[in-house]
């Protein structure tokens, strides 16, 4: 999973454009709100290639990056690997489950009840 904050933003540039973007499109962006040469720009998004975390697709001489799951599939992969690492997954999720607010937990059942139905 995306770990480092860098990565991290350029997962997020990448989810909010809602499409696939070149390694200069995504430095544009992230110079915006921060000093970075292209090459680590170029390298993260390798690195997230290598990962299986976004996907290339060759567009002319430029690669086109875009992540290989949605924001929530992706946080929900890091969820399950964390509670999947506990001897008591049980106890985690229902802990985790506790915290959520009231509104949160309602919104998050009848979304997964939506998707069962599908």
């Amino acid at each position: 999973m995306a770990r480092n904050d860098l990565e991290r933003e350029v997962m997020t540039k990448l989810w909010d454009a809602g499409e696939p973007l070149t390694v200069r499109q995504v430095h544009d962006l992230l110079s915006r709100e921060r000093d970075l040469a292209y090459t680590t720009v170029m390298t993260v998004l390798d690195r997230l290639a290598k990962k299986g975390l976004v996907t290339q697709q060759r567009a002319d001489r430029a690669y086109r990056y875009a992540p290989a799951q949605t924001r929530e599939e992706m946080t929900a992969g890091v969820m399950l690997d964390a509670l999947s690492s506990t001897p008591d997954m049980d106890a985690a999720l229902a802990y985790f489950v506790g915290r959520l607010p009231p509104e949160a937990l309602r919104a998050a059942i009848e979304k997964a009840t939506r998707n069962i139905e599908r």
